[in-house]
């Protein structure tokens, strides 16, 4: 499977391109600004987006979800406990001093247990509130990767002080929900480099 991990806007949130070699569909996850770039490798490997998926509604994250639908007609994918999030993105753009950008619908509002499908890869949802009430991560068994958005990252957590969050929620999703999966399941945070569940589970001090 195609993997690149492209940092995208001011805050530098990591953007997942997944594709398929053999049916040249592609998965994007938080398409947060550079949609030229996103779009430039998209068109390196020749794939077609069939869906864009954010991990939760901060401006960073789902900025530029509405080109990149435009661009490509595929649907969004949202958790709908962030749509009160999404419907104040001036408010975010406000506290960034950056320009409000252009809202999109919301497709589908995915559900813990569902799943999306790339070729033979699944990509299952796992809703991990805390950081946001709609935050979610996307499990890749097949590939042992688990896009993790703003949930994990290396050696910390996301932030809770924002509306929406709530550091004992964010515990425990990561408790029941992540550190369950592989040891070496490598996670991709939704900022900063990879890391892995095991090596979290050791290093990481918010979870001792």
């Amino acid at each position: 499977m195609i993997h690149e991990i492209l940092p995208v806007g001011m805050l530098q949130c990591n953007c997942s391109i997944f594709g398929d070699e053999t049916t040249r569909e592609a998965i994007v996850v938080d398409p947060g600004d550079n949609i030229d770039a996103i779009v430039a490798i998209l068109d390196k490997h020749q794939l077609k987006v069939k869906a864009i998926v954010i991990t939760h509604a901060h401006i960073d994250h789902i900025g530029g979800a509405q080109r990149m639908k435009a661009l490509t007609g595929a649907p969004v994918w949202m958790h709908e406990n962030d749509e009160g999030l999404y419907n104040h993105l001036d408010t975010q753009a406000a506290w960034l001093r950056m320009p409000t950008p252009p809202r999109t619908e919301i497709d589908h509002h995915p559900k813990e247990g569902d799943s999306l499908a790339l070729s033979d890869r699944e990509f299952h949802v796992l809703h991990t509130p805390g950081h946001t009430q709609g935050s979610m991560c996307l499990w890749i068994p097949g590939e042992k990767k688990l896009v993790a958005g703003d949930t994990l990252f290396q050696e910390s957590i996301g932030r809770t002080d924002l509306p929406g969050g709530n550091h004992h929620q964010i515990l425990s999703s990561i408790h029941t929900k992540l550190l369950v999966l592989p040891e070496d399941a490598i996670v991709i945070p939704g900022h900063g480099a990879n890391t892995t569940i095991g090596h979290e589970k050791d290093f990481n001090p918010f979870l001792s």
